[in-house]
């Protein structure tokens, strides 16, 4: 299996895990639990999977003081990404939230185009717009719904913030294993959480009471949490953060199969179009290297036959 084809598949698997956290956050917010409970108990308990998995590879723990402040900046950003997406579920839909999010693939197509002149190609463009048309086509509101300002400059900070995470884990020059990487993330996202339940105005954190909330905690903490943040690593440094964060996409289509299988919302016409649209943009970016390469060829091979054309007429 190609380098790339392994990152296709992380990437795929890091969206659609990720797109599990509306189901466990909002299970655990009907239980009575707040953000900062919901957050703890999540890195808490991915943290210690992740641990017990790296003592029985016998894996180092050591890191540098240079690998430490770049773990520091992740996990901060991570956690601040969680914070804030996990906050606006309070002031909006879980749906709009989803759909709102996903401006982040822009977020890191334009910072990495500012900061590290990568070029955006026409078909990285066309496959953010598809990818965004079919995730507003994923939203039916109803007309009941109301778009509470709070709640998009909260999902707008988690947006550039996990943008931000994204690129750092491209850029970070790391000398080891996703699994240790996702680790120390953890622990700093950890600290992170207490340190703003003390100090940032924030409920202190809740014990779990009931199998149902350890249940929703672990789900947390293993699907959205070690599985995404280990496949988003490896897919990061296959294929790169653009392309990474366009399979993004596949998180809201991941939320609306939950609705749909789980908690019997109808398939309608909107559904499927979505879909098809997401689906059909996460296509374009896997093949997309290829049809770049493709049209690079066609255009010199115009230039060529124009070239010798000239000479013919000469």
């Amino acid at each position: 299996m190609s380098v790339k084809t392994k990152g296709v598949i992380c990437g795929v698997i890091a969206a659609v895990s990720y797109g599990t956290n509306p189901l466990g956050a909002l299970s655990l917010y009907e239980e009575g639990y707040h953000v900062n409970t919901v957050l703890f108990y999540r890195y808490g308990l991915a943290a210690l999977i992740l641990l017990f998995m790296l003592l029985a590879r016998k894996e180092s723990l050591r890191i540098s003081k240079g690998e430490l402040k770049v773990v520091a900046l992740l996990g901060l950003l991570f956690a601040s990404s969680s914070l804030t997406l996990f906050t606006s579920f309070h002031y909006m839909d879980a749906g709009i939230a989803s759909t709102l999010l996903f401006v982040y693939p822009i977020m890191v197509a334009l910072l990495m185009a500012i900061f590290f002149k990568e070029k955006i190609s026409i078909i990285t463009w066309l496959s953010i717009s598809l990818a965004l048309t079919g995730i507003t086509l994923l939203y039916d509101g109803g007309g009941n719904s109301n778009l509470s300002s709070i709640g998009v400059v909260l999902v707008l900070i988690s947006s550039l913030t996990y943008a931000i995470y994204i690129i750092v884990v491209n850029k970070a020059e790391l000398n080891f294993s996703a699994l240790k990487l996702t680790f120390y993330v953890l622990i700093f996202c950890i600290l992170t959480t207490v340190g703003y339940s003390i100090a940032g105005g924030g409920m202190p954190i809740q014990l779990l009471t009931s199998a149902s909330a350890w249940g929703y905690s672990f789900m947390l903490a293993i699907v959205p949490t070690v599985i995404s943040l280990i496949a988003m690593t490896l897919a990061v440094h296959a294929i790169g953060s653009t392309p990474t964060a366009i399979m993004g996409a596949l998180e809201p289509l991941t939320a609306v199969i939950i609705g749909v299988t789980m908690f019997g919302k109808s398939l309608s016409i909107n559904l499927i179009v979505g879909i098809l649209l997401i689906l059909g943009a996460v296509i374009l970016i896997i093949v997309g290297k290829s049809i770049n390469l493709h049209l690079l060829w066609l255009s010199i091979h115009k230039r060529t036959i124009k070239g010798n054309l000239k000479k013919g007429k000469r």
